[in-house]
């Protein structure tokens, strides 16, 4: 995984993204539908309805990344429950929750192995 340092602002869309967005269509839902600034260098966090697929969208200071992660078997969990339209995570959260970690109650969850 990717280490960001811990003042990295992250924040995470609450509601269903389309995966087939990439860098335009995720900048848009960065700054229309979560009203941030995509330059700003923060970590944007998008899943797919299911739950199985995620993007993050990240302002290096030179260029526009895209990291995505599509899961064999199991679902992210997902924080939700909030009229927001996003939640703001640290670093560590999102490394977390990137690992199977349910952030509501602290342990992994079951994913695929080899």
């Amino acid at each position: 995984m990717f280490s960001f340092p811990h003042q990295t602002k992250v924040y995470l869309a609450v509601h269903a993204v389309d995966m087939r967005k990439s860098f335009n269509g995720l900048w848009a839902e960065a700054s229309e539908v979560l009203g941030e600034d995509p330059l700003s260098g923060a970590l944007f966090v998008f899943a797919n309805k299911r739950r199985d697929r995620i993007k993050i969208l990240y302002w290096d200071g030179s260029g526009v990344w895209v990291f995505a992660k599509r899961l064999e078997k199991g679902r992210f969990s997902w924080p939700g429950g909030s009229d927001d339209r996003k939640l703001s995570l640290t670093p560590q959260a999102l490394g977390m929750l990137l690992e199977g970690i349910d952030l509501k109650q602290g342990c992994k969850k079951a994913w695929y192995e080899r």
